[in-house]
């Protein structure tokens, strides 16, 4: 590897212990974002969703009728609303929005459909607020990629107007896992290995793992908003953004994939230690602007 940055973050990773039960990795998953604190000038308020926990992060000059809904990553086991704080916010920044970021139900204690219907629900609530579906994008990373794909797809289902975009960050669409990436890049992927992904997505769709709205590369994507994808060419996941661009593309959605050289699963969320996580975060949140523009 010649990106000294992602040099460090790889020895941080492999520090991390391992064979932890999820109860314990959401604790630690929490800590690693503890990590990366939210900038001084970042503005949290509390608020719930239904009977859903969201948080709104706000940065000065934000607009105040343009918001993104955000969808954290964490296998739909593990990941929070504190985990990935820091990401939600500096996105927000990058798009000169607010975000609303949601709490989801996690799995085991609550299986699919509830990541799904508490990502609706956050939706619904910013519509409830009185933001406008073309001043809304939904976001997410990982598993919240995936989960921003469903979400979308609910909205159309639930005969909701679409939001402006989706943005994608390393998105798991595809519950097998048989994508060849899975096998191809695992050597170089330090985040993210089939043998855990398998049993976390036995934990959220035990029933099947094909369903349209858990593994959204087998659905029918007419009609959803436009897409930006991000992936880093050392993911296990790669193909999972590749098959989904070319679904999408397929039902006639605009999509915009970008592969990003010398990069790993979520890059983003190491944005204060790493220049390209913070060009990422920069190209998307453009792209966010100019999707509600």
């Amino acid at each position: 590897m010649s990106n000294p940055e992602i040099a460090g973050i790889r020895a941080l990773l492999a520090a991390s212990p391992s064979g932890l039960s999820y109860q314990d990795l959401r604790l630690v998953y929490d800590g690693l974002g503890s990590q990366f604190p939210t900038a001084e000038d970042v503005t949290l308020t509390a608020d719930t969703a239904g009977n859903v926990a969201v948080e709104w992060t706000s940065t000065p000059g934000a607009a105040k009728d343009r918001a993104i809904l955000y969808l954290h990553g964490g296998g739909y086991v593990i990941g929070s609303i504190l985990s990935h704080r820091h990401l939600a916010a500096e996105l927000g920044r990058s798009a000169g929005t607010q975000t609303l970021a949601v709490d989801y139900r996690l799995a085991p204690e609550h299986p699919f459909p509830a990541a799904v219907e508490d990502a609706l629900e956050g939706y619904k609530h910013l519509l409830a607020k009185g933001f406008k579906p073309q001043n809304i994008a939904i976001a997410g990373d990982s598993a919240g990629g995936g989960l921003t794909v469903a979400t979308l797809l609910a909205i159309r289902d639930a005969g909701l107007a679409q939001p402006a975009c989706g943005y994608c960050i390393s998105p798991w669409v595809d519950l097998e896992g048989v994508g060849g990436s899975m096998t191809s890049k695992a050597a170089e992927d330090p985040m993210v290995q089939y043998e855990a992904l398998a049993a976390w997505a036995g934990m959220y769709a035990p029933n099947d793992v094909r369903a349209p709205l858990v593994s959204p590369i087998h659905a029918d994507l007419r009609g959803i908003a436009p897409l930006l994808i991000q992936v880093g060419s050392a993911e296990t996941l790669l193909d999972d953004s590749i098959r989904l661009a070319g679904v999408a593309g397929a039902a006639e959605v605009s999509v915009r994939t970008e592969v990003w050289p010398e990069m790993i699963h979520v890059w983003h969320f190491f944005f204060p230690v790493l220049t390209d996580a913070r060009k990422a975060l920069a190209d998307a949140g453009a792209y966010i602007k100019a999707a509600m523009a």
